[in-house]
């Protein structure tokens, strides 16, 4: 018989149907047992003639293929219930559980969650993590795509770092040295000037920084996109709040389910998101919290501080702040006079959630740039030698995945929002 997923069994209603899963839960009684499947569509109760089964013959999370009938009922998971009448074990459990699956709550810390990882992951609430991220993931290529970008797939062995800074991961490259990739941004400004005008990838990054905070990660996804012909950053700003706007749209009519089980309200953007100058907020921050030290840039703090000022003042969850200092920006950022540039980063509930702005076309330009930040541009030729050949005005951004899905999750911890972990010191599984 072809597999029926639990999703679709109200429409076999009185019919004989074969569904497939992992051995959520069992209830032994004198006659019956009942045995809760779950597949990747949800879960059913089996009510089984003890007849048909040993007692030591199913374990939790054993796979197993169930044959019976489908019957209405009232029990607490659906209106229907199957009557079993053949379980095959396809694969039994062989050893003692180390975390428990089947409670409402999967009640253990961050590290037992991430070295049981796999198993973690079944748990119905931590699985819905991953569903809702999904969603995002596709809600960001829709909108894009419905905008004239095309998908490009970048390399990740590259020659040199696109940030600058040591913060790379070397590696042997045959007889030569490699890194892993910081970012896709020369291959997106190059994609750009290639012709394709938008575009935008998702794909890992790496970054060899020696933080073990919550909110940073060795190894994460980095949504990323670029396009031509724009003004100024105003334009990748605005393009930034339609595409949020398009994701929680999406996320809200096609999530409810999960929504509902991991309890999230998700932030709204009823206009336009407020939009200030760095410096403008250090100053916010020096009169109204008294965090009096600041130069150039955010703590952590100061993020948590802005948000909260958005949010009670602004009535936002989200807070564009612009203008950040040439000091603190990559050698590709285009300056605004001679101290800012036209550049942004968007905080989200206490988190830089997206770093943006417009970039350096004129070649000239990049290559004072670049011996302005301290580094050789004969280190970055293959990079630079586009600029030569006709570049269009141009700027984009790139978002964190597992930090918008933590924060619009209400997670404590990226890693709850990472599929496989790695940071400073986890790498493995």
């Amino acid at each position: 018989m072809k597999r029926i997923m639990i999703d679709k069994l109200n429409e076999y209603i009185d019919k004989e149907a074969k569904i497939e899963g992992w051995v959520h839960r069992i209830r032994c009684l004198k006659a019956i047992t009942f045995l809760i499947l779950r597949d990747r569509t949800g879960l059913v109760q089996c009510v089984i003639d003890n007849e048909l089964v040993k007692s030591d013959m199913i374990k939790l999370e054993s796979v197993v293929a169930i044959t019976g009938n489908v019957k209405e009922s009232n029990n607490k998971l659906n209106k229907f219930e199957i009557e079993v009448n053949n379980l095959e074990t396809i694969n039994n459990c062989k050893n003692e559980l180390p975390i428990e699956i089947n409670k409402e709550n999967l009640n253990i810390n961050l590290d037992t969650m991430l070295n049981n990882r796999v198993l973690s992951l079944r748990h119905e609430k931590i699985n819905a993590i991953f569903k809702v991220q999904n969603l995002i993931v596709s809600g960001f290529r829709e909108y894009l795509i419905m905008e004239g970008f095309t998908e490009i797939f970048t390399p990740k062995l590259v020659a040199e770092g696109a940030e600058g800074g040591t913060e790379v991961f070397e590696v042997k490259y045959f007889e030569n040295k490699a890194y892993l990739a910081q970012s896709p941004q020369f291959y997106k400004q190059m994609m750009v000037a290639a012709g394709f005008e938008r575009v935008f990838e998702m794909g890992h990054v790496y970054r060899a920084e020696q933080h073990d905070t919550n909110r940073h990660l060795n190894e994460y996804i980095s949504m990323d996109l670029e396009l031509g012909f724009i003004n100024n950053q105003e334009d990748i700003m605005n393009l930034e709040e339609e595409l949020l706007k398009f994701i929680i749209d999406k996320v809200e009519n096609e999530a409810q389910k999960y929504l509902q089980l991991l309890n999230v309200e998700l932030p709204k953007i009823e206009d336009t998101i407020p939009r200030i100058k760095l410096n403008e907020a250090i100053d916010i921050l020096r009169k109204e919290y008294n965090k009096t030290d600041l130069e150039g840039d955010l703590d952590p703090e100061a993020e948590k501080l802005i948000c909260e000022y958005a949010k009670e003042k602004l009535g936002s969850d989200f807070i564009f702040l612009t203008h950040y200092p040439r000091a603190k920006r990559p050698m590709y950022t285009m300056p605004c006079g001679e101290e800012e540039t036209h550049s942004f980063d968007l905080l989200f509930r206490g988190i830089e959630i997206t770093t943006g702005g417009q970039r350096i076309h004129d070649y000239n330009m990049l290559i004072n740039n670049i011996k302005y930040k301290g580094l050789d541009p004969n280190d970055y030729e293959s990079y630079t030698e586009i600029f030569k050949y006709g570049v269009p005005k141009h700027g984009g951004l790139a978002i964190g995945l597992e930090r918008i899905v933590s924060k619009i999750l209400g997670l404590e911890n990226v890693r709850e929002a990472t599929l496989i972990t790695r940071d400073r010191t986890r790498l493995i599984p």
